[in-house]
């Protein structure tokens, strides 16, 4: 008997293995959140104690931004060359304890070196989290699973914001040191539950180890209470006459469509959630300010999710997705023509609800747009045109935001609406479909 490895993973569903690796994965996915959301809760404190501006603060957060451009570029493509796991243990490690060195940063100098050097990692991270997570699920499961992966995303977030609020509370000299420490402390754990994690058995099959992939098969069908493959079946790879190409014939409208949104998407969640800590921190508009309101914009990230999870295997990933891209520009809108502070807080929920359920779509369609062989260099380049996008933001946001916090939102809100567009180059529905 043959079987694909969806076929096989098909037996034992999607169950104990798979909740240690969410759990897993997660853990160290919240951490990575930890990270990059701390530049806009940072910037403030940074300049403080080195003297700075906080425009100036802020080029902490574009060289973190340019290790991440840097990170997930290579990454990636080495991912698809050595296997997963080599490089998930690599980065976790790289993010925890250069995310901790910046603890203790002398000057402002350092501190820029280490902040690039632990964005690197962490832009590692992502793109083979979700290319080694998608290649343990089976069809039926993989996209809410991948949706509840990017939902500690919130969790992250609502970390730092509370961090950020008790050291506010306390009257921490330095609050950035602080803010980094806790970020550290999950990827700091993560390196040894990391290592529990078993090499990905598609990038074993496509290697041509098939008794690597059955022993990994095995374990995970054995872990869900189901029975191991019987003796004699052979675990076989769909017949690939050519390695495709991610701008070749087969594969350019949903690259350029799927990139495009990475893109956009990128430009304007870091263009509100970079600058508005500060904003909100230093007066906000009327009753919106202050750290309570931010905890509260991060908590309404979990609806967003779960209705993304529901969505993407409901109605199918693109669907989902396109409909979360109008609901973050619709937020985006109503904030340019909010008259009171009622109307701001619901905008910005709703951008906070609506933009997280895009990410969380985002990330459950990308991967399986792309075959083994080019699946982490495919969330690489996705991964890696959203730094770009993270590192153009703070400039466009210092740009427009001159004539106008509103007017900037609006920027983004247009943005999000071309990302809605792009979506229509991909001419796939990836819903209940096995990788191959």
């Amino acid at each position: 008997m043959n079987l694909t490895i969806d076929e096989a993973l098909a037996q034992g569903g999607a169950g104990r293995f798979q909740r240690r690796l969410l759990g897993i994965f997660g853990l160290v996915w919240a951490a990575d959140a930890m990270q990059v959301i701390a530049i806009g809760f940072t910037a403030a404190s940074i300049a403080a104690s080195f003297g700075l501006t906080v425009p100036q603060a802020l080029q902490t957060g574009t060289l973190f931004f340019l290790g991440m451009f840097a990170g997930a570029t290579l990454f990636g493509r080495i991912a698809d060359r050595i296997g997963r796991r080599n490089v998930l243990l690599v980065t976790v490690g790289c993010d925890a304890v250069f995310g901790l060195a910046s603890v203790f940063a002398p000057d402002i100098w350092s501190l820029m070196l280490l902040r690039f050097l632990t964005g690197m990692a962490v832009g590692g991270t992502l793109p083979v989290d979700y290319a080694m997570m998608a290649e343990f699920l089976p069809p039926r499961n993989r996209g809410r699973w991948l949706v509840w992966l990017e939902g500690f995303w919130a969790i992250g977030t609502i970390a730092i914001a509370l961090t950020a609020w008790i050291a506010h509370l306390a009257g921490a000299a330095e609050p950035w040191r602080w803010i980094f420490a806790v970020a550290a402390l999950p990827a700091l754990i993560g390196i040894w539950l990391r290592l529990w994690v078993p090499e990905s058995p598609m990038y074993l099959l496509r290697k041509g180890d098939e008794a690597g992939a059955r022993a990994v098969i095995d374990r995970v069908l054995t872990a869900n209470g189901a029975r191991a493959l019987p003796q004699g079946t052979r675990l076989t790879a769909p017949p690939v006459t050519a390695q495709p190409r991610l701008f070749g014939p087969e594969l350019r409208g949903r690259s350029l469509g799927i990139f495009a949104a990475w893109f956009l998407v990128s430009l304007s969640y870091y263009g509100v959630f970079v600058w508005l800590p500060a904003e909100l921190a230093k007066g906000g508009f009327g009753f919106v300010r202050g750290y309570g309101f931010l905890v509260l914009m991060a908590l309404a990230q979990l609806p967003g999710y779960a209705l993304a999870a529901h969505g993407v295997e409901s109605w199918g990933r693109k669907p989902t997705l396109q409909v979360f891209l109008l609901l973050s520009a619709a937020g985006c809108f109503l904030f340019t023509v909010a008259v009171s502070p009622w109307l701001v807080a619901a905008s910005l929920l709703l951008m906070s609800f609506a933009l997280l359920g895009t990410w969380g779509a985002l990330y459950a369609f990308t991967p399986e747009l792309y075959p083994t062989g080019l699946r982490g260099t495919g969330m690489g380049t996705a991964s890696a045109v959203a730094r770009v996008g993270g590192l153009l933001a703070p400039s466009l946001m210092g740009y427009v935001v001159a004539r106008g916090f509103g007017v900037a939102i609006g920027v983004f809100a247009a943005l999000l609406l071309l990302a809605a567009v792009a979506t229509l180059f991909i001419r796939a529905e990836t819903r209940n479909r096995s990788i191959v």
